[in-house]
């Protein structure tokens, strides 16, 4: 081997080779799709702006969020389809089921200042359920200009067969809802949709099929039971980070689907399943996790 028409010496050919293999490794860590859960929940209020604007900071792939449907058939930001007393000041008297009020009401209603018992880091301010469109355009705005990669968004519709016309629409509604919403804003090209609950997913996918689906899981059924009752093939397989092993790794390779487990939080469980070569990680920890993007 030469460099630069000189006979290299074996010291400097073993340095050269581990330079080489660094970048090798540091070029395959950065392959992975980094999603910052609710936003990043463990900096800021969950699902809010500030939450994805710090996860934007972080440098994520993706901005994970969750949507449910208010009375006015608004799709809102929000995990569960109530005002959650855990995080939201809610004034007394109020409704707390979203889907039985107005999204002028749901606005007022500060979800932010009290902060979050299991995330002592989150930092704690004035926030609301803002509207799915709205977090769209902001961070659409925020990343035009940007070098970085085009933002993408896993969009979850929380949604059950026990909450059908008390909590939420019927599924097919709801997911009519949701693919107008990503095809007007012109995210379609760069938005998942996932879902524990196969009805959106499968309404997503024969009225939208070139939205890439994800099907979420927390059961101990297995892969082939669980795609089975989904119906199709996603292109997503993303379940709880306990239950991703080497044997469902491979799995999910021979069938040729994405393995983007969930919700990573601990740095010892993001290097045990990037050693695994998963292709992503759902984590409340943006900060974190992007710190192993330098190894």
């Amino acid at each position: 081997m030469t460099h630069q028409g000189k006979v290299l010496k074996p010291a400097l050919l073993f340095v050269l080779g581990i330079g080489m293999l660094a970048c090798t490794a540091n070029e395959a860590a950065d392959t992975w799709d980094l999603q910052g859960h609710r936003g990043a929940r463990g900096l800021a209020p969950e699902n809010t702006l500030p939450s994805f604007l710090a996860a934007l900071d972080h440098g994520v792939d993706t901005i994970e969020l969750d949507l449910v449907v208010s009375q006015d058939g608004r799709l809102v930001v929000s995990h569960e389809p109530w005002f959650n007393r855990v995080i939201c000041d809610i004034p007394e008297g109020l409704d707390t089921n979203l889907y039985r009020l107005p999204y002028a009401e749901i606005a007022k209603v500060d979800c932010g200042s009290l902060g979050h018992p299991r995330f002592p880091n989150q930092v704690a301010q004035p926030a609301f359920k803002p509207l799915f469109e709205d977090v769209i355009r902001r961070l659409e705005s925020e990343t035009s200009d940007s070098t970085r990669n085009p933002l993408w968004y896993n969009i979850e519709t929380k949604i059950q067969p026990g909450w059908d016309g008390v909590f939420t629409p019927a599924a097919d509604t709801f997911a009519v809802l949701l693919i107008k919403a990503i095809e007007d804003l012109g995210i379609a090209d760069r938005s998942i949709v996932q879902s524990f609950d196969v009805r959106t997913l499968q309404a997503v996918r024969q009225r939208a099929p070139h939205i890439q689906i994800a099907l979420l899981v927390e059961n101990f059924e297995g892969y082939d039971a669980n795609v089975k009752r989904l119906g199709f093939t996603p292109d997503i397989y993303s379940p709880s980070y306990m239950l991703v092993d080497e044997a469902l790794r491979k799995q999910t390779e021979l069938e040729r689907v994405r393995l983007i487990p969930w919700t990573v939080n601990t740095m010892a469980d993001m290097r045990r399943l990037l050693d695994l070569d998963v292709d992503g990680l759902i984590t409340d920890y943006p900060d974190s996790a992007a710190r192993l993007r330098t190894y």
